[in-house]
Parts: structure tokens; sequence; C-alpha cells
């Protein structure tokens, strides 16, 4: 993937979780966030392998999930 892009994702990454910092309502935090998590788990991915950031990021889109769905 080209830096450009790649560069995207992150800053696109980094967009969605600060923005899940200002969220009231807590299932549209937990829906911001995740798209925040997923977008830094492809720039891991896209940036060679930073397990780093996968890791952890993968970790947070299971417990989003996880709680979205519960909440049901």
């Amino acid at each position: 993937m080209s830096p450009e892009i790649t560069d995207f994702v992150g800053y696109g990454a980094s967009f969605f979780v600060v923005l899940s910092f200002v969220m009231k309502d807590i299932k549209s935090l937990r829906i911001v966030n995740l798209i925040g998590c997923i977008l830094f788990v492809l720039y891991g991915i896209f940036s060679d392998y930073l397990w780093p950031i996968i890791i952890p990021n993968g970790v947070l889109c299971f417990i989003q999930i996880y709680n979205l769905v519960k909440k049901k």
C-alpha cells in the first residue's frame, strides 16, 4: 500500500479515537471507537505489521463488539 494511503488510514484512526472521547452516548462512543480501532489495526498491517499497534487495537475491537452485542 502506498505511504500516502497508509498515512490517511492512520490519521482517520486517530480522528475517530479522539472523536469517541467527546461522545456522550455510550453506544455511539463504542461504535466510533470501534471504527478507530479497526482503522488502527489496518494502519498497523499496512505499516509492515506494527504489532504494538495491531494487538491492543485488535483486543479493543473485540471488547467494543462484545459490549455492543451484550447491550442488545
